[in-house]
């Protein structure tokens, strides 16, 4: 689930702890003091590769208290009467820091690379199919209204894409920082898709979908916007990889405290291992070559939802593959109402 996905390396660490632990107190004799902190570094280098501070210095310092209460003299306790291992301490959070702005600096290095070809290629296609509709467009022989409508429908189309993938890096630099909150109000679902759609109205496959909504569904308490990124990109997915005829039902429905959104797009079954990876940055399907695309799209869904505190999975199912979000009602318009009041 992707609200696990964000602590996956956290949780390795932890788990590695309780190993070296286990291990060093089975061994201890063996190993040898030496040893022992030597292997207590693993979890550390592990979470410090991560690039994430904060991360490092909570498995640093948990790392650190287990050591000195297990192996430092006197054990049972966090007294430490030699300053050799008062240096081995700061010893640990030095490699931690090290390692973890090295990792930073490698990843924003590697991201930044990424999101250059990214901007080149998505955005140079688009760009240059407009370009070269409208040189179409100026010239004076072409009089055939039906010709000139399909030109502009290909410029529109391009200009749609190239708005998807600038709204979709602004999304994405929206939901990494931390200190800008959610822009969050009450939400019509009926009129978040409403708008979403309006994005595919010359679209050739756009009369392939289906759309289910519950008319019993309360409104929603959550950033509108980023909701409805939600839906165009979960669309404009299923629109990629379902040939014309083949059909797409977006659904959305309340259940209790949940709204659950469905989006079924009719194709051929999806690997395990591309279901898992599927909503990670960057991350595009070995068959998608042919297919346009950023391979940002659903990554970013995961992030919108993570920030609604929902769940998002996909799976396979007959004919066809499915993505399944889940979003905790927390809290009612009349509820609202009272808080204001």
């Amino acid at each position: 689930m992707n609200l696990i996905y964000p602590y996956r390396h956290y949780m390795v660490s932890i788990l590695l702890i309780i190993l070296i632990t286990i291990v060093s107190q089975v061994f201890k004799l063996q190993l040898g003091l030496i040893n022992i902190a030597l292997i207590h570094l693993i979890p550390v280098i592990v979470i410090a590769l991560h690039g994430n501070m904060k991360s490092t210095f909570m498995v640093t310092l948990s790392t650190v208290l287990i050591f000195d209460l297990l192996h430092v003299p006197p054990e049972k306790s966090f007294d430490v009467h030699d300053l050799s291992y008062i240096w081995s301490f700061i010893i640990f959070f030095i490699v931690g820091y090290t390692i973890s702005s090295q990792a930073k600096r490698i990843q924003t290095n590697a991201i930044k690379e990424i999101f250059l070809n990214t901007l080149s290629h998505d955005l140079k296609t688009p760009l240059s199919s407009i370009l070269g509709n409208a040189s179409l467009l100026l010239q004076e022989k072409m009089n055939d209204p039906h010709v000139r409508r399909e030109v502009l429908i290909q410029i529109n189309d391009s200009s749609q894409r190239m708005n998807r993938l600038v709204a979709n890096l602004l999304d994405s630099a929206r939901l990494q920082d931390t200190q800008s909150a959610l822009r969050k109000e009450w939400c019509d679902f009926e009129d978040i898709v409403g708008v979403a759609l309006q994005e595919f109205r010359y679209n050739p496959k756009q009369s392939q979908i289906e759309i289910t909504i519950d008319p019993e569904l309360r409104l929603f308490w959550g950033d509108c916007a980023l909701l409805v990124r939600l839906i165009v990109n979960l669309i404009d997915n299923a629109l990629k990889y379902t040939d014309e005829g083949k059909a797409i039902r977006l659904t959305i429905t309340e259940t209790g405290k949940k709204i659950k959104v469905l989006c079924f797009n009719e194709s051929y079954p999806i690997k395990k291992a591309d279901l898992k990876n599927m909503f990670d940055r960057f991350y595009r399907l070995e068959h998608s070559a042919d297919i346009r695309g950023s391979g940002i799209g659903l990554s970013i869904c995961r992030d919108i939802v993570s920030a609604h505190n929902g769940e998002i999975e996909a799976y396979n199912v007959q004919k066809g593959v499915c993505f399944e979000i889940t979003f905790p009602v927390a809290k009612s318009p009349v509820s609202g109402l009272k808080d204001l009041l």
